[in-house]
């Protein structure tokens, strides 16, 4: 197994791999708020590798046997002059997607794709690294809680119909 930075030979890859990712999410969202369109695949895909080269980041790809079996996707957050208003806005990275396939999780290349991040994100003066990760996601928070990250802030929901 290797890690590559992304490369558009993967790109069906990429696609199942994100859409492998949205259905965990819709088969532990207990609020029932997530759906996977028909447009998904095809889409979501483009808009995130668009996010990514827009906003100076890096997609890398965990390949085993010449397929993505993993990937990791990170941005640059950017800040406009309101943010500076009641936060110091340190330059951070800011991880927007992470799967890998479920046939061989546990095996350590979430771990390296982290890693790979980390280091680029170090490699352009970031100072603090932020991901979002679903609060029914329990094994996503108990994975980053041990590459020691932690909660800052909370999003509380209530349904009132």
């Amino acid at each position: 197994m290797q890690i590559i930075e992304y490369e558009e030979k993967y790109l069906e890859d990429v696609k199942d791999l994100l859409v492998e990712l949205e259905e965990y999410i819709l088969s532990i969202d207990e609020d029932n708020l997530d759906q996977l369109h028909p447009d998904y695949r095809d889409k979501m895909s483009l808009l995130d590798l668009q996010e990514v080269n827009g906003n100076n980041g890096k997609c890398y790809l965990a390949i085993e046997n010449d397929k993505a079996v993993g990937l990791i996707m990170g941005i640059i957050k950017k800040f406009d002059e309101n943010d500076y208003l009641d936060y110091k806005c340190p330059k951070e990275g800011e991880i927007t997607e992470l799967i890998v396939t479920n046939k061989i999780r546990s095996n350590g290349i979430g771990q390296e794709l982290m890693n790979k991040m980390e280091e680029y994100f170090k490699s352009v003066g970031c100072e603090y690294i932020l991901v979002d990760v679903f609060a029914y996601n329990k094994k996503g928070i108990d994975f980053y809680n041990k590459q020691g990250y932690h909660s800052r802030m909370y999003t509380e929901i209530k349904k009132i119909n």
